[in-house]
Order: structure tokens, then C-alpha cells, then sequence
């Protein structure tokens, strides 16, 4: 699925966290803004990690939510930005019980996800790169690519068979 959506969020905001209660049934919101940082990724990946585990999401959801973000947040810096420290990567992500939505987006000029070869071929299985979308696409219930590719959406709800889609 490759939807185009209009709007944007104001940016501006290193973190937010809110919306979030202790008993784990209503939603935590995060935003963070971050540079093309691989360490600065991390510890996005562990706050929002945290509050996935906390939910007491099923293991093979939360094996999908931690791939998926790592693999969209390495794209984002590596690809997207071309691991320039001073673009930066957006990312908004809103946890609740039953699933986590997670939307990650780059500075870089985009791409069409068309345009990236199945890493499932037998001419491209030997590549060293090029499976970090498949995987994505694998383990997530929704993806939606968006403003020129540089924007990802994911939906990972908490199903008792997620490994691996498709």
C-alpha cells in the first residue's frame, strides 16, 4: 500500500512523552527530533521499547515493533539522510494495549518504494544490503509510504500470530 497524505506536524520539540497513564490501557504519545544519529536512534528505540514491554505485549509483537523501528530509523539515517548529522529524523510514536503506531521520517530526497528490488530474488540474494523494507513490510500490519518515501507509517497491533506476514 503506497498512500500520499497532505499535512504536517509542528516540529520543533526534542521529545514529548504524554497522554500515558499507569495501568497501561490508555495511550503514551512520543515525539522526538533527532540528528542522523545512530546512538541518538537507540535511545529512541529504548524509550519507546520500554513503554511497548511495559504494555505486556505478546513476544512476537514485541520481536516485530523492535525490528520494524530499527530498521525504519537505520533507513532513515543511512539512506534517507546519508548519515548527515545535521538532518535530521522525526519520529512520532502512540503505544497503547493493543497495538503502536510509529511513524518515522528523514530529511533525505525521498525515494519510490517501487524502485527497491525484492530481496527475495535469486540475483539479489547474496547483496549484503537491502532488506530492511522487506522485513518491515513483513512483520507490520500497515505500512504506508508517503511524501516522496521519506515518510514511513507503521501499525503493529498485538496479534498472537505476527512472525512473519505475506
Amino acid at each position: 500500500m503506497y498512500m500520499q497524505r497532505g499535512g504536517s506536524k509542528g516540529r520543533g520539540r526534542n521529545e514529548r512523552s504524554g497522554g500515558d497513564d499507569s495501568n497501561g490501557n490508555g495511550s503514551a504519545l512520543f515525539e522526538f527530533t533527532i540528528a542522523s544519529d545512530y546512538r541518538a536512534s537507540q535511545e529512541v528505540q529504548d524509550k519507546i521499547m520500554y513503554d511497548v514491554n511495559r504494555r505486556g505485549f505478546n513476544s512476537q509483537t514485541v520481536f516485530a515493533i523492535k525490528l520494524a523501528l530499527e530498521e525504519a530509523m537505520m533507513n532513515a539515517i543511512k539512506h534517507g539522510n546519508g548519515r548527515d548529522a545535521k538532518k535530521k529524523v522525526y519520529i512520532e510514536a502512540k503505544v497503547n494495549s493493543r497495538q503502536a503506531e510509529i511513524v518515522v521520517e528523514d530529511e533525505g530526497p525521498g525515494f519510490s518504494r517501487r524502485s527497491v528490488p525484492d530481496p527475495t530474488l535469486p540475483e539479489n540474494l547474496e547483496k549484503c544490503s537491502g532488506r530492511g523494507i522487506h522485513l518491515i513490510e513483513a512483520y507490520v500490519n500497515e505500512v504506508e509510504w508517503s511524501r516522496g518515501g521519506r515518510r514511513l507509517r507503521m501499525i503493529i497491533r498485538d496479534d498472537p500470530d505476527v512472525l512473519p506476514r505475506g
